[in-house]
């Protein structure tokens, strides 16, 4: 489901006015020149339509701005400088007939930060779990000596007498369970938590954290959200998994002027296709 179907970015006279109206206050003017550099201007959409370039080719801050642009909703928003706000200000879009319920961008500092989360209420639960095993020694040993209206004493006295320690502790936890799942199956259950039915996602690396396994997992779920509830992707990868996603629409960011391409065609994905040719013989023995 195609909901945004163009986005213009600002050619260079638009740049050059939009500096010379505003106070110069450093030396940096970022997100200006990055793209009339690239020649890059009018971005055309379909379900699925990736951005691929290596480290400082622009694809997270493309996606920074069609976010903001179309108000997106960010986990985390961290506003970037009032030059990019400028930027932005002026950059146009078109969308489809369609409406969208929702527009959202996901960060791979999301999942990180999902993943600490994870990581602190696991702790937090350890920590509980040795308290509770203390008190259940404590009772489990000590002389009965509770006040007759003592009930909570007593009640975990004959509990501890009479149960096991896991028992014991399990049902003291009530629902604070350890989460279980591997960083990249909580990962994977992140992404498919945070994808709901009828809107836009922006996705800024979604490989991070997964393992190659749960990346296809992801990229056969993705298909599935476009094909069964009307969703649109935008994202930015170099995984090779992610640019194979079903009808693609792939920009390389990494040409000038940048051209929409083949995801097979793509040098790192070349880099990955040579690599294994050469082993070829070891997977066959």
């Amino acid at each position: 489901m195609i909901y945004l179907k163009k986005f213009v970015l600002l050619d260079e006279f638009q740049e050059f006015n939009i500096i010379a109206s505003m106070r110069r206050v450093n030396n940096s003017t970022y997100p200006f020149h990055i793209f009339t550099t690239k020649q890059l201007q009018n971005i055309d959409f379909q379900d699925i339509t990736c951005f691929y370039g290596g480290n400082g080719s622009g694809k997270t801050t493309l996606l920074n701005i069609i976010a903001q642009k179309i108000n997106a909703t960010y986990q985390e928003y961290t506003h970037k400088s009032d030059y990019f706000d400028a930027y932005v200000n002026d950059c146009a879009y078109k969308v489809t007939t369609n409406i969208a319920e929702e527009a959202k961008i996901i960060s791979s500092d999301d999942v990180f930060n999902n993943l600490l989360d994870i990581r602190a209420i696991n702790s937090h639960v350890n920590r509980r779990k040795d308290e509770i095993g203390r008190d259940y020694l404590n009772y489990k040993y000590a002389e009965d000596s509770y006040a007759i209206n003592d009930y909570k004493n007593i009640k975990n006295s004959y509990e501890a007498k009479n149960k096991s320690m896991s028992r014991y502790i399990r049902e003291r936890l009530n629902n604070n369970n350890l989460v279980e799942q591997s960083n990249g199956e909580a990962a994977l259950m992140f992404w498919e938590k945070e994808i709901k039915e009828n809107a836009i996602y922006i996705l800024d690396e979604p490989e991070n954290s997964l393992s190659a396994e749960n990346q296809i997992k992801l990229k056969k779920f993705i298909e599935e959200s476009v094909r069964f509830y009307n969703c649109q992707f935008i994202i930015s990868t170099h995984s090779p998994f992610f640019l194979s996603l079903d009808n693609a629409l792939i920009y390389d960011l990494d040409s000038i002027p940048v051209v929409t391409k083949n995801w097979v065609d793509l040098p790192n994905v070349r880099t990955y296709y040579e690599f294994f040719k050469e082993k070829k013989d070891q997977f066959e023995k």
